[in-house]
């Protein structure tokens, strides 16, 4: 009975990270408009306001080999960025990152 009830537990979580991960899968889609498997800063400037991402992250801190593109690595890392960042503050001590994110 434990091992059914892990079981199910284990597919119950990883189909939310699995939506989750296709919400940010569907934005790199989006925001690359013209198709080439990278979002360039144009892209990114014109379309960033129509994700709601609270915090999105800024393009220069997501293109991090500085080829003025952001690939799908580079957009996985910007969204375990982005997650982490909340979580830091709810568990500071101080109010450094109120308001900054």
């Amino acid at each position: 009975m434990t091992k059914k009830w892990v079981a199910f537990v284990t597919v119950l979580l990883l189909s939310g990270t699995a939506a989750v991960a296709a919400g940010w899968a569907d934005h790199f889609k989006s925001l690359d408009t013209d198709g080439n498997g990278r979002i360039s800063r144009t892209e990114w400037e014109a379309n960033v306001s129509k994700l709601k991402l609270d915090p999105a992250p800024t393009f220069t801190a997501m293109d991090s080999d500085v080829n003025n593109g952001v690939d799908e690595d580079e957009w996985a890392a910007a969204e375990k960025m982005a997650k982490a960042f909340p979580v830091s503050c709810k568990s500071a001590t101080s109010s450094w990152c109120e308001k900054q994110y």
